[in-house]
């Protein structure tokens, strides 16, 4: 048994500190320089107070919140940090109405289809959206390393083709109640497992694309994860309906 006592590098990352005080269950840990020397400790009220400002940091990242905003922060200021986000995301949503504008003609001839759409991109932006938060929890809490990616990524596959194969049955059952078209059925079924398991696999290769790029994936990932989603939604549900029903 190994009963050496654990010590932490002054260099290391403060989160990193917090995550191995926390999987080991130790109330306090030494901090040490580079020439082994004492510097102080970290204990369990420091990695408490870390917790608490990495998850609000993280919050604030996916809702496009800077850092420094509060309750209280003046309007503009407010406003200028939010509203850049909200123009990235203008863009973003331009690129979802280009795809959906390269079907026209078929939205033209079956009226249902836009009626639909709406579906197709709720499903699969939820299914995402829980894919992305847990795997940002991972990575912040450092449970995500190189010898469980594969298997964080196949099961999450699995759990999106799950996800999707059984909702795809409702919203395609509801579909058939509601219009009585076999063919709109096949399609908006179709569409929604493709979307969902899609969704999934975004939600792990986006934040560990951009963690790779040393890019905060709280700060970025929704938006773009919402954009994969609406634009593989919309083309796998307008490009099927061309296919099978035209």
């Amino acid at each position: 048994m190994d009963d050496a006592p654990y010590t932490l590098n002054d260099q290391m990352k403060v989160s990193e500190a917090a995550a191995l005080l926390r999987s080991k269950e130790l109330s306090f840990v030494p901090v040490c320089d580079s020439d082994g020397l004492l510097v102080g400790q970290l204990n369990a009220a420091d990695v408490l107070e870390i917790t608490q400002d990495d998850a609000d940091m993280t919050l604030k990242h996916m809702s496009g919140v800077s850092d420094e905003e509060e309750v209280f922060t003046p309007i503009l200021r407010s406003a200028k940090s939010r509203g850049i986000w909200l123009g990235i995301n203008l863009l973003t949503a331009f690129l979802a109405a280009f795809v959906i504008g390269q079907f026209e003609a078929v939205l033209d001839q079956v009226v249902a289809l836009a009626i639909l759409m709406p579906v197709v991109a709720s499903m699969g932006g939820i299914a995402g959206s829980q894919t992305l938060t847990v795997v940002i929890r991972g990575l912040a809490l450092g449970q995500i390393a190189g010898n469980n990616k594969q298997w964080l990524y196949n099961k999450e596959l699995w759990v999106g083709m799950l996800n999707g194969l059984v909702w795809a049955l409702v919203v395609g059952g509801i579909s058939y109640l509601w219009f009585s078209d076999p063919l709109i059925t096949l399609v908006i079924t179709l569409a929604i497992f493709i979307n969902m398991s899609l969704a999934n696999m975004s939600g792990v290769l986006i934040p560990l694309v951009l963690k790779r790029l040393q890019i905060d994936p709280a700060l970025s990932g929704a938006v773009i994860l919402t954009t994969v989603t609406d634009v593989v939604g919309f083309l796998s549900f307008l490009g099927l309906a061309t296919l099978i029903i035209l």
